[in-house]
């Protein structure tokens, strides 16, 4: 395999501290619409989110003692991953593509919820630390 094509941006996981002011950001001031929340509430899923469109949704994911803001005034890392989508057959060789390109497998195959419903996805950093998620449907 000579790599993989990327075909859209899934879906941005958060790391917020407190789920009803992303909410009331997010919803009441960005105007976007929760999924999940009645899930979340009830203890079924373990993060609400929110839809951009069809295809990418933000989800908010619950942090305990998340600041928003370092002392020097500096964002903190709320940025837990981001997911990419790409083909069923890009897909089927990705493991070995970013083996032989000695990049380590965090987890995965492993079966996720994201914007389209369930998917297979790997886990894996970037050369910063930023955790990418590869997924196909």
């Amino acid at each position: 395999m000579s790599g993989f094509k990327i075909s859209e941006l899934d879906h941005i996981v958060l790391n917020v501290g407190d789920i009803e002011r992303s909410l009331q950001f997010y919803t009441g001031v960005m105007g976007l619409k929760a999924e999940r929340l009645d899930e979340f509430r009830t203890g079924k899923a373990g993060f609400p989110s929110v839809r951009i469109n069809a295809d990418t949704i933000i989800d908010l994911f619950p942090v305990q003692g998340q600041q928003s803001r370092q002392g020097d005034g500096e964002p903190a890392g709320n940025l837990n991953h981001f997911c990419m989508v790409t083909s069923k057959e890009d897909f089927a060789g990705i493991i070995d593509y970013l083996k032989d390109n000695r990049i380590i497998i965090r987890e995965g195959p492993v079966s996720r919820w994201g914007a389209r419903g369930r998917a297979t996805s790997v886990y894996f950093l970037d050369p910063d630390g930023n955790e990418i998620e590869i997924r196909c449907y």
